[in-house]
């Protein structure tokens, strides 16, 4: 049976099943959380100054099963590969990622990969340096979205640097996803989405709401691309075929950090309201069922 998994900078990570009441694992600031492709084993990275990466058995609740420094500080993203023998760690504070072996249980295997970074940016105050903001394993790449260098950094499974995907100045590249050929990326400086297609790029604002926007996640579902917008505090849905929009509605809340698509239900963590809401989607298009989790601070919601 799927769980909710909400992780954030609260007291640890709440899980909500189905006719149980919500449960606390206590762990430091999990603002991440990843789960094993074919393990019942659960990822969380505890946002600190001096990172932290926790696995969990989650066979019966989540126990404690290795823990290991993320190798830089302030991580903000952790994933597993589709094989699940490695996973990647995002340090937003200095820029560093990690590659990190799993072995049979999906414990940590040896030492990690750490992949650290140099460069910035024109935003004053937000590219004084690398800010890694998510790893995403794809078509044989580590892919690493970098904020302070309007970068996706990638590299060889064996830790060797390759060729960047390089974002306008000052986009501060934040959450992406691939289809096919299509890259979207969030930029959670310029407030838009990039489409990138080969040599073709589309621009679009991620939000039609006036004032400061700073766009958080991103995700592809089908023909649709799905956007938090902090600031103007609403989801957008747009076509991925050309990033027009569909449809643009309230969060629920305050500063929609994160969210979560499972088949017709939309989560989003309204991290300075203190809870996680609840939409049904109906033809891709999110409308509120009045349902809602209090959890304290969330950033990141995962269902498993």
């Amino acid at each position: 049976m799927k769980q909710l998994r909400i992780g954030g900078y609260g007291p640890g990570i709440v899980t909500i099943a189905a006719g149980v009441s919500p449960g606390l694992t206590e762990v430091a600031a999990p603002s991440f959380l990843a789960a094993h492709p074919s393990l019942p084993v659960l990822y969380a990275a505890s946002e600190l100054d001096s990172g932290v990466l926790t696995a969990f058995d989650a066979r019966d609740g989540l126990t404690p099963l290795d823990e290991r420094p993320s190798e830089g500080s302030l991580p903000c993203h952790v994933a597993v590969d589709p094989t699940g023998s490695l996973l990647a760690a995002a340090n937003y504070g200095d820029g560093t990622a990690i590659i990190q072996r799993l072995d049979g249980r999906g414990a940590f295997d040896g030492d990690p990969m750490v992949l650290r970074h140099k460069g910035s940016g024109p935003v004053a105050g937000r590219q004084e340096g690398p800010h890694a903001h998510q790893a995403v394993f794809h078509d044989g790449l580590l892919h690493v979205s970098d904020l302070g260098t309007d970068e996706i950094r990638r590299y060889r499974y064996d830790g060797t640097p390759v060729e960047p995907i390089v974002l306008y100045p000052g986009t501060g590249s934040r959450h992406f996803a691939f289809a096919g050929s299509r890259l979207y990326v969030a930029g959670e400086l310029d407030g838009a989405v990039t489409l990138i297609n080969g040599e073709w790029r589309t621009v679009a604002p991620a939000s039609r709401h006036e004032g400061e926007n700073y766009p958080s996640h991103l995700q592809l579902e089908g023909d649709l691309v799905y956007v938090g917008n902090r600031g103007p505090n609403t989801i957008s849905v747009l076509r991925a075929a050309d990033l027009s929009l569909v449809a643009e509605v309230p969060s629920g809340g305050d500063w929609p950090r994160h969210f979560a698509i499972d088949g017709d239900r939309l989560y989003v963590a309204n991290q300075r309201s203190n809870a996680v809401t609840v939409f049904a989607l109906r033809d891709g298009v999110p409308e509120p069922t009045g349902e809602a989790y209090e959890v304290e601070s969330p950033a990141c919601v995962l269902i498993a």
